[in-house]
């Protein structure tokens, strides 16, 4: 593995509080040297990636992604999931369980493990069902899946409605360490809904899905974890009331940790016209008093990370009537430049996006995978490398990943990965970035 340079970028690294002009090398797979104006080692073996004017992350870091595989390779694979995620900035992504068959089993976790080993371009770290095959009724094997490498457990897709299911669960994650990572919907109150329920739904003639769905549930988990002391983490917190129980439940020392989507954030449910399924998730896009709910929590650091919930689709499944189309957003490629919305529009600062994207997540991931989520030497060369003033316009035709799924579809995004390293390998560039073969005594120049 040659080593490289990354010469000239602006270095932000808000793990460490950095925010400066200046290079750093990779070689052996980690960040070796840092620098802002000092020359680095001497060493003849490197090739250099100039990025003046471009911004100098650690990798991205998403916490809630499907894969799909195994099962429904039609919709994705892991290894056309990782390639997506690697054009979206991403080194470190968590995948779901809802497979075919789920991920319940030390066994579906090594064939995830092996299949990310040899197919994928980023770090996969799976998460292990709650419930055996996901259906809510008795505990999955959860210390056998730690053993096996899971990050956290989930029944995502299927809200555990099973209150004691749910207390033992959390009274693991008390013992075993690992976050309980639940989708906070109450189905019994809407059974079949579509969208947002509201004045949009009323007037699409849409069952909605109301928001007390969520807050109920989320109210629920938060109040068992104070109970028996477990570790709760939120799936894709969209509701202004689910904010404020989560923003309580810190205060008085809860263990609960959260996450928000880019959709969630950025979009409402005005885009939903009855006919664009693109734009039917779960949960549904909701009100702009919603979004700026969800705005604060981050500020507030009362939701944590940003995670894409990357679920991708065939255009077959997505086809025809909306209330028939399955729910989901294709996410990785398109998150940072719908982000970055926020950060050209005031509402979020360039320091706190990123953080919610890396050193957040990492935090809740541990150190058992090394330390990510930080460009400091010794680390992981997970490296992330964009272009905050870039415009693009959303082209799904040129997607890595296989679903195509996504409501901004034609947009205009302000923000783009221009290039992607995981773990010292250059595993996405931009056609504009061009890695350049330098004699030492030039390169110094640079730095």
């Amino acid at each position: 593995m040659k080593a490289l340079l990354i010469s000239g970028g602006r270095i932000i690294d808000p793990g460490r509080g950095v925010d400066e002009v200046g290079s750093l090398l990779i070689s052996g797979g980690k960040i070796s040297w840092l620098g802002n104006g000092q020359a680095m080692p001497s060493r003849s073996d490197y090739a250099v990636l100039p990025a003046q004017g471009l911004a100098v992350c650690p990798g991205f870091i998403d916490l809630h992604c499907h894969l799909r595989e195994p099962g429904f390779e039609e919709k994705e694979t892991i290894a056309s999931g990782t390639r997506a995620a690697a054009r979206g900035g991403f080194t470190t992504i968590c995948c779901m369980p809802n497979t075919n068959p789920p991920l319940d089993n030390p066994a579906t976790i090594e064939y995830v493990r092996s299949k990310a080993a040899t197919e994928g371009v980023v770090r996969v770290l799976p998460i292990g069902c709650i419930s055996k095959g996901r259906e809510g009724k008795e505990l999955a094997p959860m210390s056998e899946l730690v053993a096996a490498g899971v990050m956290g457990f989930s029944d995502d897709g299927s809200p555990v409605l099973n209150s004691p299911l749910m207390r033992q669960a959390l009274e693991a994650s008390r013992a075993l360490g690992l976050p309980i990572i639940d989708h906070c919907e109450d189905t019994t109150l809407f059974g079949g809904g579509y969208m947002n329920e509201g004045i949009v739904s009323a007037r699409l003639g849409l069952k909605g899905m109301p928001a007390a769905a969520e807050w109920l549930m989320v109210f629920r988990d938060l109040a068992l974890a104070q109970l028996v002391g477990g570790w709760v983490h939120i799936a894709h917190v969209s509701t202004a009331g689910a904010v404020d129980f989560i923003r309580h439940s810190k205060e008085i020392g809860v263990r609960v940790t959260a996450e928000v989507t880019p959709h969630h954030l950025t979009l409402t449910e005005a885009m939903v016209t009855g006919d664009n399924t693109a734009a039917k998730v779960s949960p549904p896009l909701r009100t702009e008093r919603d979004i700026q709910a969800l705005i604060q929590g981050l500020k507030d650091n009362v939701i944590d990370v940003i995670a894409t919930d990357h679920a991708p689709h065939s255009e077959a499944d997505k086809r025809g009537e909306f209330s028939q189309a399955p729910f989901g957003i294709s996410g990785f490629e398109t998150a940072l430049g719908s982000l970055m919305g926020l950060v050209h529009s005031g509402q979020l600062s360039l320091a706190t996006l990123i953080a919610k994207l890396t050193c957040q997540p990492a935090r809740i991931i541990g150190d058992k995978y090394g330390k990510l989520g930080t460009l400091a030497v010794g680390a992981p060369a997970d490296i992330t490398i964009f272009d905050p003033a870039r415009d693009w316009v959303v082209d799904t035709g040129a997607f890595a990943s296989k679903g195509k799924n996504t409501p901004l579809a034609g947009s205009v995004l302000k923000g783009r990965v221009m290039a992607t390293i995981s773990r010292g390998e250059l595993v996405y560039q931009d056609e504009s970035i061009k890695v350049e073969e330098k004699e030492p005594e030039k390169v110094k120049r640079r730095v």
